[in-house]
C-alpha cells in the first residue's frame, strides 16, 4: 500500500488548477492491472467546469475489477483524486510519502489517496482467495471535489444511472455512522466604484470603503444566523447542537497606495441547515446587502453564487448496518461504540441525492489532527490496514454482521492475507 501511495502522492493533483487528472487516471489504470479491470473515461464538458484559474480536461474514471460474479448488486465506491494545494509550513516534502513510526505523511494521504490503496489492497486479497462476493464493486475516481464549480460525481449522477448503493470514502476513520451534513453556499459580492488618484479621491468612488457597509451588515447578520440549529444529531463530544454559519473568507480591492480602488470583491460562505431552503438563504443575504448599500456612492454592485454543495439528508439504507459491522470488526470495536451524527461540513454527495439516490455510506481516513488541507497531512499504517479490512469484510459474501455489543476480531482464513 505504501508503495502505491507514494506513486499517487507524487502526482500533484492540486485543485486549483486540477490539470493532472489525465495523468492520475493513467496511474490508477496501471495500479489496477493485476485486477484485470475494465475502465471507462467520462469527460465533463468544459462549459460546466470552466472558471478562472482552472484548466486541463476533467476526466472521471470508472473501473470495474474482473473479480466480479454475474448477477450481483452493484456497489459504487467513490474517491476524489484532487487534493488541496500544498500550501506552506511543511516539515516534510508534500508530494512524497514520508513514513515515520507508523505515521504516513504527504498531501492526499488522508484526503483521500490513501483510501484508494486501501481499497485496492482489499480487492487484491479477495481476488487471490476467490471468495464469493456480496456486491460487484465499481470504483469511481472523480474530479473537482476540493471546490470545483462542477464536481465529477455530480456529473456522473446527473448523466448516468448509478448503483443504488454508494460508499463514499471521503470521510472519517472515527467511529461514526453518517447522519448527513450541511449545505454550503459560496457567494461573491462585487462592488464597482471609480478609480482615481489618491491625492484627489473626490474624483473617484472608493469601492473598498463603500463596500465596508456591506461587510458590516453581514457581520451584524452573522450572530442571527448562528442562532439557527439543526435537528441533525451532533457528535458526542460537541458543545451543543449543529449551528448555521456565515463566514467572510476573502476581501480584495486595489493594488497600490496611490490609487483609489475602483473595485472590491468580497467572498463569503454560508453553511446552511438541511432544514433551510437555499432560495431563502439567498434572499436574506440579498436583502441585507441591498439595504446596506442603498445610500452608497457605488456605480453598481452584484451578488452571485460561485459554489454550492447541497446538504445530505438521512443517508441510511440497507447497507448501513453491514458497513458499520464491517468497520467494527476490522478495528475490533463494539458496534455500539459507533455513533450516528452529522456535521456542518459539506459533501458533493448532496448533488447525488438531488439526482435521486438517497442511500449512501461514509468512511475514510480523516481524523482530528490529521492536518487535512494543512501542512504535514498524514494518516497511519493502522488506519490504512483497518480500512482495507473493512472493505474486505463488507464485500465478502460470508461475512455475517454482528449485532451483539462486542464484535470479535474474526479473520476468515479463506480470504485474509
Amino acid at each position: 500500500m505504501l508503495s502505491q501511495l507514494s506513486t499517487l502522492v507524487a502526482c500533484d493533483t492540486s485543485f486549483p488548477p486540477g490539470d493532472s487528472y489525465a495523468d492520475m487516471a493513467e496511474i490508477v489504470i496501471n495500479l489496477c492491472r493485476e485486477l484485470n479491470a475494465t475502465h471507462e473515461f467520462v469527460r465533463i464538458p468544459e462549459p460546466l467546469w470552466a472558471s478562472p484559474g482552472v484548466h486541463g480536461p476533467r476526466i472521471n474514471l470508472l473501473t470495474t475489477p474482473a473479480i466480479v460474479q454475474e448477477g450481483l448488486p452493484e456497489l459504487l465506491i467513490y474517491f476524489h483524486v484532487d487534493t488541496a494545494p500544498a500550501g506552506d509550513g511543511w516539515q516534510r516534502p508534500p508530494f512524497e510519502v514520508t513514513h515515520e513510526n507508523g505515521i504516513v505523511y504527504g498531501r492526499g494521504t488522508a484526503d483521500m489517496k490513501g483510501t484508494i490503496v486501501a481499497v485496492l489492497d482489499a480487492l487484491y486479497r479477495l481476488q487471490q482467495s476467490e471468495v464469493e462476493l456480496k456486491y460487484q464493486p465499481i470504483l469511481a475516481f472523480c474530479t473537482d471535489e476540493e471546490g470545483g464549480k462542477y464536481p465529477g460525481i455530480r456529473y456522473l449522477a446527473e448523466t448516468m444511472e448509478l448503483p443504488e448503493l454508494l460508499l463514499n470514502l471521503n470521510g472519517s476513520a472515527e467511529k461514526r455512522i453518517w447522519a448527513g451534513c450541511f449545505g454550503s453556499l459560496n457567494y461573491e459580492l462585487v462592488c464597482r466604484g471609480k478609480s482615481a488618484h489618491s491625492g484627489t479621491p473626490e474624483l473617484g468612488v472608493n469601492a473598498v470603503e463603500e463596500g465596508m457597509a456591506a461587510i458590516q451588515a453581514l457581520m451584524n447578520l452573522k450572530p442571527v444566523i448562528e442562532q439557527r440549529c439543526s435537528q441533525m444529531p451532533a457528535a458526542p463530544d460537541a458543545s451543543g447542537p449543529l449551528q448555521a454559519h456565515l463566514t467572510i473568507t476573502s476581501i480584495s480591492g486595489g493594488d497600490k497606495g496611490a490609487a483609489v480602488p475602483g473595485e472590491c470583491r468580497i467572498v463569503f460562505n454560508r453553511r446552511y441547515l438541511p432544514e433551510e431552503d437555499e432560495r431563502q438563504v439567498y434572499n436574506e443575504l440579498q436583502a441585507v446587502i441591498e439595504q446596506a448599500l442603498a445610500g452608497s456612492k457605488l456605480l453598481e454592485w452584484s451578488l452571485q453564487e460561485i459554489g454550492h454543495l447541497p446538504p445530505v439528508r438521512d443517508p441510511d439504507g440497507p447497507g448501513t448496518d453491514r458497513w458499520t459491522a464491517a468497520r467494527a470488526t476490522a478495528c475490533n470495536e463494539p458496534i455500539d461504540s459507533f455513533v450516528r451524527y452529522g456535521s456542518t461540513t459539506s459533501s458533493d454527495f448532496g448533488w447525488v441525492q438531488r439526482a435521486g439516490i438517497q442511500h449512501m455510506m461514509l468512511g475514510g481516513l480523516s481524523r482530528p489532527g490529521r492536518n487535512v488541507h494543512g501542512a504535514d497531512e498524514h494518516t497511519t499504517e493502522k488506519d490504512l490496514v483497518e480500512l482495507s479490512r473493512a472493505i474486505q469484510y463488507f464485500l465478502a459474501a460470508d461475512f455475517q454482521p454482528q449485532t451483539s455489543e462486542a464484535v470479535p476480531l474474526a479473520e476468515p482464513t479463506d480470504y485474509t492475507s
